[in-house]
């Protein structure tokens, strides 16, 4: 690949202020000439089209050469190498909770570098810094300060709203009023059963990760849910903490009777497919769900999204907004150049190829005989809502009706034996379907959790003496 020539110094002002890397970036992107980076990242939903032409964008703004490793299955690949030290990436594109928990262990053994400097580099090819164009409620809190030290970690990358959907079209026909409040939804689950509707599905446990984090924020409110997610046991203790879990047992009575025998990886399109059928009302989910049911979704069907309800008139509704990330792994030998690269994530340039670049569309590529591609990546970046379709906008702008965003990420914490609280299987979502068939009360579901944090709270305090 063709490499961007070095401007000499004898260039004129005149010259340089109509150069695309402009001149406050030039002596970033001269320091880069001849460097190699290493890439490494998920080949997830959304493919590898955008990252292989941003890469390509980058080595041409500043000489670099980058070396880019993409894999299905790149937590296997990576792990082996970070274990040794031998070829570590200088950037790795893996979100926390991604299979293989390659991310979630790098935290754990806090191996995952300080890269606050990234919020004050400037973005190759633009004369602003980052701190400048990122949206800030992304680079605060949990998600991207894993340790709670008040040090950028985890840079934010592709946004992606939960809460939950509806069938707006069968509500609109019906009557039926959009909910604000979880005694209106109840209310609401009175009118559908009598005309044999469920209000609520799921599409497996580890959705609850999204539902039940908002809701926490709901009952309790932030600055408990704060205390919640650091592992602060007598915050768990509190009634309105509890009073999440007692809703959550509640809508067992209102759920659609075949949901916990299809949430499992295999079936849980069926559960997705009940709320378009008119067989279910309400499901937690995220922006993608309409894409991923276009092929079954009939025409003229409507959907509708919404933040977790409040517990009374007026209060606070939450949404949880996951975003992936990008990092630099503690052994990168490359970590200025690094910090360049994932600046650069955040320009125009790379925003519009990540939003033109998502996955491959396969029967469009038939039917036209050339690559078509869905919408990629939107990035939290200032100006994301130009590049967001119209039908996709009311599942980005949850915020202009009120609804608070939420972030599920809980505290990086030391590992229990024969305790797992998070994760699809772990006691806090993995206990929804038992807690749905009637195999668990919802008082065994609390305390087991309460117990878990404990032990959890207790493993950090005496990791922190050492």
């Amino acid at each position: 690949m063709k490499m961007k020539k070095v401007l000499s110094l004898g260039l004129s002002v005149l010259m340089c202020a109509t150069l695309v890397t402009g001149c406050g970036s030039k002596d970033k992107a001269s320091s880069a000439e001849g460097k190699t980076l290493k890439v490494a990242g998920l080949d997830g939903g959304y493919g590898t089209k955008g990252w292989e032409e941003v890469i390509k964008k980058f080595e041409e703004k500043t000489g670099a050469k980058v070396e880019a490793k993409f894999d299905k299955k790149i937590s296997d690949v990576l792990r082996p190498k970070l274990t040794s030290g031998k070829d570590v990436p200088d950037v790795i594109y893996l979100t926390v909770g991604a299979v293989g928990g390659l991310t979630d262990t790098l935290i754990k053994e806090k191996q995952i570098a300080d890269i606050s400097g990234l919020l004050e580099t400037t973005i190759p090819g633009e004369d602003k810094k980052v701190k400048d164009k990122i949206l800030t409620s992304f680079v605060e809190g949990a998600t991207a300060d894993p340790y709670g030290d008040g040090k950028l970690r985890l840079a934010p990358l592709n946004l992606g709203p939960c809460g939950l959907f509806y069938n707006a079209k069968l509500l609109k026909d019906k009557g039926w009023a959009v909910p604000t409040t979880w005694d209106e939804m109840f209310e609401l689950g009175e009118k559908a059963k009598k005309e044999g509707i469920s209000l609520f599905t799921y599409p497996t446990a580890g959705y609850f990760d999204a539902f039940f984090t908002s809701l926490l924020n709901v009952t309790a409110g932030p600055e408990v849910y704060a205390k919640l997610i650091a592992y602060d046991t007598e915050a768990w203790k509190k009634p309105e903490v509890k009073k999440a879990f007692e809703i959550v047992e509640k809508l067992k009575d209102y759920t659609l009777e075949t949901t916990v025998a299809n949430a499992n990886g295999d079936n849980f399109t069926k559960n997705q497919q009940a709320v378009i059928d008119g067989k279910a009302l309400f499901i937690p989910n995220g922006t993608w769900l309409p894409g991923e049911m276009a092929a079954t979704t009939p025409e003229g069907f409507e959907w509708g999204m919404m933040g977790i309800p409040a517990t009374t008139k007026g209060g606070d509704s939450y949404s949880t907004n996951f975003v992936e990330q990008m990092y630099v792994p503690e052994k990168a030998e490359n970590k200025d150049l690094a910090l360049q690269f994932m600046a650069y994530c955040y320009s125009d340039e790379a925003a519009d190829i990540f939003r033109q670049y998502g996955a491959k569309d396969e029967d469009a590529t038939k039917k036209e005989g050339k690559d078509v591609y869905k919408p990629g990546y939107l990035l939290p970046i200032k100006g994301y809502e130009k590049r967001i379709s119209e039908a996709e906008a009311p599942y980005f702008k949850l915020a202009e009706k009120g609804v608070k965003t939420n972030s599920a990420t809980f505290m990086a914490a030391e590992a229990v034996e024969g305790v797992t609280l998070l994760t699809e299987t772990g006691i806090l979502f993995g206990s929804v379907n038992s807690v749905m068939n009637g195999d668990k009360t919802v008082d065994q579901w609390y305390n087991e959790s309460v117990d878990a944090v404990s032990k959890i709270e207790k493993a950090n305090a005496e990791a922190a003496k050492k």
